[in-house]
């Protein structure tokens, strides 16, 4: 099959994504060798009348026609046994995207569950679990929401997923670095394979390899998912369109990248539309729109930023060097220069609409899940500093604006919820970092990894005393938080494994606290 054009790729999204009417001979076309079904069934980007159901094909299973295409069905019920079936459909499946399948399915009752699976020939899919939030504006009682990120496949077992699925939650909210970009030859524990991650091939590859754990599988099949990246969907500490750090890289970083965020969409429950000028127009650094809102009732107001695809390059890199480095400010000129961002100048100022306009709707919570931490983390002890350009530090202004937009009249409770430094951080958002009895504006919740290591286990407690607007650090270990709103108060518990490199790994709570409607004060529970 020839490659195909911008259009084509476009029209085979929009066809994945919605229900068919297909004729009966491209049914005929495709029968299934053995399970297609090899990665699993999610569900994500839900609201209050839809969600998009998600599957990937394993092409060896496959005897697909021969325009390279596979016709799959799926079934939406009221009941797991789907006697009582609310809707069915057809989807189209292409060797162009990978072999996936991404259902837009609308006209749902809100705050209600359902099952689905999805089948070809006579192959049927595991079934999975989803749910549609409550109406904008109703009264909700209650969301548990679950915040996790950093997977890294040679670190350890994703039995975390496992306890969390005993933990519950209503949704997922997954922060970042889902997988990792590394060909992991130093691990003792177990190995990716097939080297560093480049071409799309090789980013579709490390994707299944992921896809493959059941624990994972199990999870995505639960509940609804709420996703956006960080640096290692491409490369370690990318920033834009300029190349990140890592020994092997492509010639081409902007046709990597393209390949990379193709490769995202391919793997996990996001509508068609994040694809703002279709797969070809990734090439040419097309936007792939992740971030957005979605109003849980009138409990809380989620917004999913995106700190990775619009952000300046990193500030005062030494000797040219892409990538990260922690320095002292006073040695960066720029480090204060209100010009640069981490969210793109369009983000910021989507974001500050947002949340005025959520401060009309009268939401009880506003709950930001974006990448990193947000607080300052100074790794000097003593008079001297010393900070990560990467992350929220190494763009201060913008920072600033942000908890500017944090402090509008009517936006109630704001909670930060992060990832990406593989440590737990609980701490105040403060209306001016620069002077510690700054008013509290909101509270923050850093999380640890899944698996990822962390490279410090004991330096938490000296760090808490340079960054007295944290109260809680933990650099030991892994796992995920647990985060529980009801009007009245949040509830977050630190979940975390007594041994990540065990499969068999026990879950307990590190520490929890409350934080009360109203007042931006972490209290420990």
């Amino acid at each position: 099959m020839t490659a195909p054009d911008r259009r084509q790729l476009l029209r085979w999204a929009t066809a994945a994504s919605s229900s068919l009417w297909l004729p009966r001979s491209a049914w005929s076309q495709t029968r299934a060798l053995d399970d297609p079904f090899y990665c699993g069934v999610a569900s994500g980007s839900p609201t209050a009348d839809g969600v998009v159901l998600w599957t990937r094909l394993d092409p060896k299973a496959l005897r697909p026609a021969n325009d390279g295409t596979a016709a799959v069905r799926w079934e939406l019920a009221h009941d797991a046994q789907f006697a009582r079936v609310v809707q069915r459909g057809q989807s189209l499946a292409s060797a162009a995207l990978g072999w996936s399948v991404h259902v837009d399915v609308a006209g749902l009752e809100s705050a209600r569950g359902y099952h689905y699976r999805f089948l070809l020939g006579d192959a049927v899919s595991a079934t999975g679990q989803t749910r549609t939030l409550p109406a904008p504006g109703s009264a909700a009682a209650h969301l548990r929401l679950a915040y996790a990120s950093c997977q890294k496949w040679e670190d350890g077992y994703f039995s975390a997923w496992r306890h969390m699925l005993a933990d519950a939650p209503d949704l997922v909210l997954f922060l970042g670095d889902y997988i990792y970009e590394y060909p992991g030859t130093s691990s003792k524990l177990r190995k990716p394979g097939g080297g560093w991650v480049l071409t799309l091939d090789d980013y579709r590859a490390r994707y299944a390899l992921y896809k493959s754990d059941p624990d994972l599988q199990a999870m995505h099949a639960a509940c609804p998912w709420l996703m956006t990246w960080d640096d290692h969907e491409v490369q370690n500490d990318y920033a834009g369109l300029q190349a990140g750090e890592g020994l092997v890289s492509a010639p081409d970083f902007a046709a990597r990248r393209a390949a990379a965020y193709q490769a995202y969409y391919e793997n996990l429950p996001l509508r068609a539309s994040v694809l703002t000028q279709a797969l070809g127009g990734l090439a040419q650094g097309a936007e792939m729109r992740l971030y957005g809102k979605l109003a849980y009732g009138n409990l809380a107001q989620l917004y999913l930023l995106d700190a990775r695809q619009y952000k300046d390059p990193q500030a005062c890199n030494p000797e040219g060097k892409t990538g990260s480095s922690i320095l002292r400010p006073e040695s960066c000129a720029t480090w204060n220069d209100p010009a640069r961002s981490l969210l793109g100048g369009t983000q910021e100022k989507w974001l500050a609409g947002a949340l005025a306009s959520a401060a009309a709707g009268g939401a009880r919570w506003n709950v930001l899940g974006q990448q990193t931490l947000l607080g300052p983390r100074d790794f000097a002890i003593g008079p001297a500093q010393k900070f990560w350009n990467d992350g929220w530090d190494g763009y201060s202004a913008a920072r600033t604006r942000l908890t500017t937009a944090l402090q509008q009249p009517g936006v109630a409770n704001p909670v930060v919820l992060g990832g990406d430094v593989h440590e737990n951080w609980v701490g105040h958002v403060l209306a001016d970092y620069t002077r510690p009895g700054s008013k509290k504006v909101g509270v923050e919740f850093c999380g640890t990894s899944i698996t990822s290591r962390s490279g410090k286990t004991d330096s938490s407690a000296a760090l808490l005393q340079e960054n007295p607007h944290f109260v809680f650090a933990n650099a030991q270990y892994r796992g995920y938080g647990l985060a529980d709103f009801t009007p009245g108060q949040l509830n977050v518990r630190l979940r975390v494994l007594d041994d990540v490199q065990r499969q068999d790994s026990t879950v307990s709570t590190l520490a929890a606290f409350a934080v009360e409607a109203g007042r931006a004060e972490v209290l420990p529970v």
